[in-house]
């Protein structure tokens, strides 16, 4: 794909691994989308990302599929296609089963399941059209439990299975369809505040990194399913 001019949304692109993947994707000309839950967030990061010839800041709830509906309604209308999808949205709460309680749970399947579903769901006739590409920010937390993490585990292996089946069903439109499953990122996941202990961690960018040599990658060869993670862990 010949990135100049394409046009992506990333959702929960206001800060963390969104705004880093956003960053990265407007260096070989992209023109980008970003989504959040909150107005003010939202248009303060696209307007540290670049102008609004290039930039767009929406408001969107994942969890509720006709804001992902009009989100990429607004994209069409502005700039006329859509060619990549990153549904990076997502939520943490941790701790043990018996004291998790049902909002914590809810919110958790609402934002990281559902909304992986929304996102496509609102897009999916767009990529059609552009034989496009869907990306889900999953988590190695999808293919390794750990205790506190019954719920988390729970949405991002799900991440996991929806995003292999999805890019069974849409491969023969031509939408190529993967999941990203960093390891620790140093963003403002879980009430972080990214910062020099954060040195040993993969960073936002590393991610977006890897989304364009997706996005460049010959058609005829699909990396579905990619684990990344820090290289040195004990360094941190």
């Amino acid at each position: 794909m010949n990135l100049r001019d394409k046009v992506v949304y990333i959702t929960g692109g206001s800060k963390g691994i969104g705004y880093g993947i956003a960053e990265m994707l407007l260096t070989v000309g992209m023109r980008v989308a970003i989504s959040g839950r909150t107005a003010k967030t939202v248009k303060e990061a696209a307007e540290r990302l670049g102008t609004e010839d290039r930039v767009i800041g929406l408001v969107s709830d994942v969890s509720k599929l006709k804001d992902e509906e009009e989100a990429v309604k607004t994209i069409m209308d502005t700039w006329g296609q859509l060619d990549a999808v990153l549904a990076n949205a997502g939520v943490g709460h941790f701790a043990p089963i018996d004291e998790m309680s049902v909002a914590q749970w809810q919110q958790m399947i609402d934002t990281n399941l559902t909304g992986v579903f929304n996102t496509l769901k609102g897009s999916v006739e767009a990529l059609k059209t552009s034989k496009g590409y869907y990306i889900t920010l999953a988590s190695l937390a999808g293919a390794n439990f750990f205790a506190n993490g019954a719920g988390y585990n729970a949405t991002k292996f799900g991440v996991v299975g929806f995003t292999q089946a999805a890019m069974l069903d849409l491969r023969k439109y031509d939408i190529k369809v993967s999941t990203i499953m960093p390891g620790s990122v140093a963003s403002h996941f879980n009430g972080n505040e990214p910062s020099e202990k954060d040195a040993w961690k993969i960073q936002p960018e590393d991610i977006g990194k890897l989304v364009i040599d997706l996005l460049k990658m010959h058609p005829r060869t699909l990396p579905s399913k990619i684990e990344v993670r820090p290289s040195r862990p004990d360094k941190k």
